[in-house]
């Protein structure tokens, strides 16, 4: 056979040299993809290696990205890890196929307690891993520069690409208090090969004609525009605010009357991009728009119900700064937290107010839980101030919120296979600990909503991503159950405002390359659709004036059972979510009689109307009328009479049971 030793050369190949391409500040083409060592595609089997000091060492962890467990020496380390230090170690990778090998990124070990990375290392092909030729420089073995830490990937292109089935990473020198560990991606174009044993499958990818790659801000802004020509109708770009460094916070609305608020239509909004460096939730959000778009124009009969029934908003890039800096360094450069941050080095996920803890005091210092209120829980005056460590990118998000009715939303975020409900912090500060909320039922199935119908996530034979298994949550946890996060979105979102909000972790690998971004469009395109559908379960109705027939704003909405009370919007109307069952619904509006009704929700996702019609209290209609220098209309005096006389025989009725124990209290006292 002889496949190792041809070189070819690719349209796109960098300019190949010995020895590294450090992470620079231009973005570097990669010229071939990855084969899959972080995005999973390459399977644990296709690993192996010369040794490995424990099985959570072994060479399936030799993934670049990979992230170890908290105890050292579990099942699931940061690296691969030789058993011996010496120049004869080597991790190897079976392509499964001809293979146009034209580079390898490398990565030290991830792990608190140690340190240990690959200073410098060797290339070695094969076609049927019994035989290997290195990898030359001119008449020279080539040697590779590798790692000066454990976290930064430096990628190493070949002096000439080369094809061959295997290839072999060969340590030659490494941290001198260290040892011999690495974690690895290579480059590699698939190549036809009618003798391979194994059935390749037909590469995956996506029947949707959508913009399949990464959009920097400039191209995003070209993206969203264009959709916007092609549906006016349906579609408005606005910004809620700016970043730091000035960069406009874009939001794409698609409904059949942009720009208005429709009485009882509920808004849903998705949110990607607060950590700048997972990326796929803000290339999904671009496609979720063309598909909306197109598929509107086409008659989708889904596609136009949930247009015209839904006002969505789409924020794509939370974080436009962070992203700029992941972006500038490509796919698999930028690392696992570069750009996770603002500019400022503020993580967004922890920045809102924290309102839980205020929220869990005062139930805990109250005679009377139920005169706490559990909802529209006000910012405190500290995180208000100008000097206050907020992100401007925050703070305009937190203004978008109170300025729309947002019922339903879920941020989209990276590195993981999951999706977490609130609440996202613990009582007492607790690392981890299953902490609800008062809709617990509810939230746990927006989740799995989202997570059952997730290509990736339902997959029962997918390998887990790092060190954790949900798979036995069913890729569902309270976000409290896996790490405490206080001053998330999703506990603001919900004690704050009346939109309830998960976080879906879309995919292992931050920033898949752009040829994965058809395959995750596939994963999560149900996903997205079926999770935007949820905004109508439950009941919905307009609170009136009995009287005028105008809406009531602010509200209460309670249901029985459930510590959490929502509010109507400035028109009167609600959304309240909930499960299927029977609920017992009790409307306050200040100057108004209370109003009870009996509410039942079906198992169809569509909403059950409750509406209702306040009286106003004879009180609050007099002052109205007296302010106005009206006269009090009979019907009112009379009312206002039979109010009196109702307080009259309530007092009468008081004092004279008073009596009555005073009587008997002095009886007693006489006998004895």
């Amino acid at each position: 056979m002889a496949w190792v030793g041809s070189t070819q050369r690719l349209d796109k190949t960098v300019e190949p040299t010995v020895g590294t391409k450090e992470v620079e500040d231009e973005k570097q083409e990669l010229g071939c993809p990855p084969l899959g060592l972080e995005s999973l595609r390459v399977d644990d089997t296709q690993l192996q290696s010369s040794s490995f000091q424990r099985m959570g060492l072994g060479p399936h962890r030799g993934r670049l990205n990979i992230q170890s467990g908290l105890e050292d020496g579990d099942l699931y380390d940061g690296a691969w890890c030789s058993r011996y230090e010496d120049q004869n170690q080597w991790l190897e990778v079976d392509a499964r196929r001809p293979t146009l090998f034209t580079g390898v990124i490398l990565q030290g070990r991830n792990s608190i307690w140690s340190w240990d990375w690959v200073h410098t290392y060797k290339v070695q092909l094969s076609n049927d891993s019994l035989f290997w030729k290195p990898c030359m420089n001119g008449t020279e073995e080539a040697i590779f520069e590798g790692n000066q830490d454990a976290e930064t990937p430096v990628l190493a292109l070949l002096p000439e690409p080369m094809v061959a089935r295997y290839i072999r990473i060969n340590p030659q020198t490494w941290f001198e208090n260290g040892t011999i560990c690495l974690r690895a991606e290579v480059l590699g174009c698939p190549l036809p090969d009618p003798n391979n044993i194994y059935v390749w499958e037909t590469e995956l990818g996506s029947k949707d004609d959508l913009d399949f790659r990464h959009h920097n801000y400039k191209e995003m802004r070209k993206l969203m525009k264009s959709v916007t020509e092609e549906c006016p109708d349906i579609t408005r770009i606005y910004s809620i605010g700016k970043s730091y460094t000035g960069l406009k916070l874009y939001v794409m609305e698609i409904s059949d009357n942009p720009g208005k608020h429709e009485l009882g239509e509920p808004e849903f909004r998705y949110v990607a991009g607060m950590h700048g460096n997972e990326v796929l939730g803000r290339e999904l959000l671009l496609n979720l728009m063309q598909y909306l778009c197109s598929e509107y124009k086409r008659g989708n009969q889904r596609v136009v119900r949930l247009v015209k029934e839904t006002r969505i908003h789409l924020l794509p890039s939370m974080n436009p700064d962070g992203y700029e800096a992941a972006y500038e360094k490509g796919s698999e450069l930028s690392g696992w937290a570069l750009g996770r941050y603002s500019y400022e080095g503020i993580d967004m996920n922890h920045n809102f107010a924290d309102l839980n803890n205020i929220w869990w005091e005062a139930q805990e210092k109250a005679t009377d839980k139920s005169k706490v209120s559990n909802h529209y829980i006000p910012i405190p005056e500290y995180y208000t101030s100008e000097e206050a460590f907020v992100a401007p990118e925050t703070r305009a998000v937190i203004s978008w919120m109170q300025n729309i009715p947002f019922v339903l939303s879920a941020n989209l975020h990276g590195g993981e296979l999951v999706v977490t409900y609130p609440f996202d912090c613990t009582r007492d500060w607790a690392p981890r600990e299953h902490t609800p909320t008062p809709d617990d039922s509810f939230f746990r199935w927006l989740a799995a909503v989202y997570a059952s119908t997730n290509q990736a996530m339902a997959n029962p034979d997918r390998r887990i991503c790092h060190y954790e298994d949900f798979q036995h949550h069913n890729n569902i946890i309270n976000g409290g159950d896996w790490h405490t996060v206080p001053g998330s979105m999703n506990d603001f979102s919900y004690m704050h405002t009346n939109c309830f909000e998960v976080t879906v972790e879309l995919s292992c690998d931050k920033f898949p390359h752009a040829s994965e971004l058809p395959i995750e469009w596939e994963n999560n395109k149900e996903s997205l659709l079926v999770y935007m559908e949820q905004v109508h379960r439950g009941i919905k109705g307009v609170v009136r004036d009995k009287d005028t027939e105008a809406g009531i704003a602010n509200a209460i909405i309670k249901v029985e059972d459930l510590d959490h009370d929502i509010r109507t919007a400035d028109d009167g109307d609600y959304w309240r979510l909930l499960n299927p069952g029977d609920y017992r619904v009790t409307v306050h509006a200040e100057g108004y009689i209370p109003s009870v009704r009996r509410c039942r929700v079906g198992n169809d996702p569509r909403p059950t109307i409750c509406d209702f019609r306040l009286t106003k209290m004879p009180k609050q209609r007099l002052r109205e009328i007296l302010a106005k220098g009206g006269k009090i209309p009979k019907d009112l005096q009379l009312r206002l009479r039979a109010l009196r006389l109702r307080k009259l025989r309530a007092s009468t009725k008081a004092i004279n049971r008073r009596r009555a124990r005073e009587r008997k209290a002095r009886a007693a006292r006489r006998s004895f």
